[in-house]
C-alpha cells in the first residue's frame, strides 16, 4: 500500500463540497492514518510485515476507531495521525477474524467528529460513493459501487456479500466507503480486479458496515465476538476451474501436522463433494468449532488420499496486544 502523502488524485476525481449533500470536510477528517509495529517473531509478520500503515475511521466520540483487522493483528504499538496533524497512541481492542474488522481506541484526544454509520444493504449497484483515505480531499476518490457479491479469501475467509468499487484507491486498507448520505457503509480490505462494462479494471473490496452492529458490544467487552471460534486448518488455498488447490500451509498448523501437502486438491470435506473456495470453507466450519475433527479427501498427483485434521483456533497462534 502506498504510504507517501506527497501525491493527490486529479481534481476531477476528488469529491467536491458543492456536489456532496453532507459535511464533506467532517467526513474527511474522521479518517485517520494508522501505523502499527509488529514483533519480528509474530505469527503474521512473514506475510503482513512488521510495519503496517493504513487507515482507521473514528466512529465514536470517545475515540473508538474501526479499521481492517490485518493492520493491527499482533501490534506491539499503534500510532494515529489526523488530517490536522494531531498524533496519538492507539490501543488494539479487538479483532474479529470472521468479518475482518478491527477496533482501536485512541489514547489521546484526536479532536475530530466521528463518522456516522449507515447501511450497505440500501446501497445500489452503480451508486456513486466516495472512498476516503487519510489526507483530506487529495486522498479521497469519487467511485462507483460496481458489485455486491460473495467473496472468498485464500486465508480461510468468506463474506456472504462484500462490496466492490471502481476505480481503485491505492490506500485501501481501512479506508472509509461513504455513501451518498455521507454515512459509513464499508471498510476497505483489498485491491481486486472487477469486470466493469466488459472490461477488467482495478477496484477495491470493502467489508459492509452492517456486520459490525451485531458484534460491537462483544468485541469491546471480550476482544472478539462471543461466538465459538471457527475451525481453522492453516491452509492457503487457490481456486482453479472449480477445484480447490492447497497453495500454502502454515508451518506447524493443523493441516501440515495432519499430512496435507502443497498441491493437494481438496475434493471432499466430511465425505461430501465440494467445489470452490467458499463452499469448501463453509463445509469445514460446519464440522464444528475450533478443535473439531475435519476429514478431508484429497487428490494427490491423481491418487485419492484421506486425512483427518484436528482443527484449531487461529487466535491461539497470535501474539496478544499489551495492556496499557
Amino acid at each position: 500500500m502506498a504510504e507517501s502523502a506527497n501525491w493527490a488524485f486529479p481534481a476531477s476525481l476528488q469529491p467536491s463540497p458543492d456536489e456532496a449533500g453532507f459535511d464533506l470536510e467532517s467526513a474527511l477528517d474522521a479518517v485517520v492514518l494508522l501505523r502499527a509495529e509488529i514483533p519480528e517473531d509474530a505469527f503474521t509478520a512473514p506475510i503482513l510485515g512488521t510495519e503496517r500503515a493504513g487507515n482507521g475511521v473514528v466512529i465514536r466520540e470517545d475515540g473508538l476507531i474501526l479499521t481492517i483487522g490485518y493492520l493491527i493483528t499482533e501490534a506491539e504499538s499503534i500510532w494515529l495521525t489526523t488530517n490536522r496533524g494531531t498524533v496519538a497512541q492507539g490501543h488494539a481492542l479487538a479483532y474479529d477474524q470472521t468479518t475482518g474488522f478491527g477496533l482501536v481506541l485512541a489514547l489521546g484526544t484526536l479532536g475530530v467528529r466521528p463518522l456516522a454509520r449507515g447501511s450497505a444493504r440500501t446501497a445500489s449497484i452503480e451508486e456513486p460513493v466516495i472512498v476516503i483515505g487519510q489526507g483530506g480531499r487529495a486522498h479521497a476518490l469519487k467511485a462507483t459501487l460496481v458489485a455486491k457479491r460473495e467473496f472468498a479469501g485464500y486465508w480461510e475467509y468468506v463474506l456472504d456479500e462484500a462490496l466492490f468499487t471502481a476505480p481503485a484507491h491505492p490506500q485501501w486498507g481501512g479506508a472509509a466507503l461513504v455513501g451518498e448520505d455521507g454515512r459509513l457503509i464499508g471498510i476497505g480490505s483489498l485491491l481486486v480486479q472487477e469486470a466493469v462494462a466488459g472490461k477488467t479494471v482495478d477496484g477495491n473490496m470493502f467489508v459492509p458496515i452492517d456486520l459490525l452492529a451485531p458484534i460491537l458490544d462483544e468485541m469491546l467487552k471480550l476482544g472478539r465476538p462471543a461466538r465459538p471460534p471457527r475451525a481453522w486448518l492453516g491452509i492457503y488455498a487457490t481456486e482453479a476451474d472449480g477445484q480447490v488447490v492447497v497453495g500454502g500451509l502454515v508451518a506447524g498448523g493443523p493441516a501440515e501436522r495432519a499430512g496435507v501437502k502443497l498441491g493437494d486438491v481438496v475434493t471432499e470435506v466430511g465425505g461430501e463433494r465440494v467445489a470452490g473456495l467458499a463452499a469448501t470453507f463453509r463445509k469445514i466450519w460446519s464440522a464444528g468449532p475450533a478443535g473439531s475433527e475435519v476429514v478431508l479427501t484429497l487428490s494427490r498427483r491423481g491418487a485419492p488420499s484421506r486425512v483427518q485434521v484436528r482443527s484449531a483456533d487461529r487466535n491461539d497462534f497470535l501474539k496478544k496486544p499489551r495492556l496499557h
